[in-house]
């Protein structure tokens, strides 16, 4: 059955649209932190439909929902009053930590991208955009121009002047062996330097956990230090929350808030886990940067009822049963497990992480390149224990990436951890 579908896929879709596995996977239905296949095998889900699968399959709160908004009516657009779209603008715009702020709801990440971009470049008058090594922000012809991974940018084509900044990889490049004091050091002087030679941008954007490029992060405080030389020039900063947001750090419900010293960006993005599988992504933004803009705008389906219907019911569910908590709890105790594990695995280089956003970085034993064909052999022998995981990594390295629901218990944390070390144990 798979293979024909598979045969009917490679017949009508684009080459470049990826699959996991040798013999991929048909998903039919979930439940908690567990997916079955057409066969009917049970897989523990360590990768939540990336990331987006934010609490759980088939949360009875949010199947509700969806069912009785979808039973009064789907969509109308944003040219009509839309009730479940305002109630839910108003807890974003209070946990955004963005004073006077306004929502703008899309269908996507990459959409949520776009949009910053426009307001950024619109109430900046500049084209300039500063954007981090090993970055990821989406698909779109203009998010694609400020993506700084070579494997997901596959254009040099740009509507944007791109700059790129030192900063968002810890463990490699230039800086690698300065601690974390000068590495941050190190990372401004970079920054002042490239603004030394360049009309003055528009905005930074910046994943505060680089997520397809492997959940890499800066040491904590880089993007506070970031935001005062910005500030200075009136220079915006866009924190890319997509894969960091809600909690999924454990540690703070922004990524960003870990460099919040100077206080929170001028525009957040998210997406993926509101939605909890469903097509919701979305900005905030000040009041004068959101109302920037000259021209009529509409969303046709951005903040569709039934889409934000879902995201409510998911948002309270996630800060009723403190989803975050759970997370930094049920995280920290994952990553220590696999620390222990990759200490005696020669292929594992770092295994790191916040929370239940973790990342094992394979390399080729006693070297510092990367090992790809490590990471799909882990994938498939990890398939074939049960377990679901993704991948990512940039500039010749392969991750592993794990991010379940947040919900994830502790009995389930170790069983996926258990797996996981035999599929490593393998290589």
């Amino acid at each position: 059955m798979n293979r024909d579908l598979f045969a009917r896929h490679r017949a009508v879709l684009p080459d470049w649209l990826a699959l996991y596995y040798e013999d991929p996977l048909e998903i039919t239905h979930g439940e908690g932190r567990h997916v079955w296949d057409t066969a009917g095998n049970k897989y523990l889900d360590f990768f939540g439909g990336i990331l987006t699968t934010m609490t759980a399959h088939a949360l009875p709160e949010v199947t509700k929902a969806v069912a009785e908004q979808a039973g009064r009516i789907i969509h109308s657009s944003t040219l009509y009053l839309n009730r479940p779209m305002v109630e839910l603008a108003e807890r974003v715009a209070q946990l955004s930590g963005i004073p006077d702020a306004r929502v703008f709801f899309t269908t996507s990440g990459t959409e949520a991208n776009d949009t910053a971009l426009l307001l950024a470049t619109a109430h900046r008058r500049s084209n300039t955009i500063l954007a981090m090594r090993n970055s990821y922000h989406g698909r779109s012809f203009s998010s694609v121009g400020i993506t700084g991974n070579r494997g997901w940018s596959p254009t040099s084509l740009s509507p944007l002047q791109t700059l790129y900044v030192h900063g968002g990889v810890r463990t490699r490049g230039p800086y690698a062996h300065l601690d974390d004091r000068d590495f941050i050091d190190a990372c401004v002087a970079d920054l002042l330097d490239l603004l030394g030679h360049t009309r003055a941008p528009a905005a930074l954007i910046a994943e505060p956990v680089q997520g397809v490029g492997g959940f890499t992060s800066p040491p904590d405080g880089l993007y506070a230090v970031f935001r005062e030389v910005l500030h200075e020039r009136g220079i915006l900063w866009i924190a890319d929350e997509v894969q960091t947001g809600w909690g999924r750090t454990g540690e703070h419900f922004w990524g960003w808030q870990a460099h919040g010293r100077s206080g929170p960006p001028d525009i957040v993005t998210f997406a993926k886990g509101i939605g909890n599988g469903m097509s919701v992504g979305g900005v905030v933004a000040r009041a004068e940067i959101m109302n920037c803009l000259d021209a009529n705008s509409i969303s046709t389906f951005g903040g569709t009822q039934v889409t934000m219907a879902a995201a409510l019911a998911n948002l309270n569910h996630l800060l009723e049963h403190d989803l975050q908590g759970n997370a930094r709890r049920v995280g920290g105790l994952l990553i220590e497990r696999l620390r222990a594990v990759a200490a005696q695995v020669p292929h594992v280089r770092e295994v790191r992480g916040r929370g239940l956003m973790i990342g094992v970085e394979l390399t080729r034993p006693g070297t510092d390149e990367a090992a790809p064909e490590a990471a799909s052999a882990v994938l498939e022998e990890a398939r074939a224990g049960g377990l679901l995981v993704g991948k990512g990594g940039g500039h010749s390295t392969s991750v592993l990436r794990i991010a379940p629901p947040m919900s994830l218990t502790v009995a389930e944390a170790e069983e996926g951890a258990a797996i996981l070390e035999r599929a490593l144990r393998s290589l």
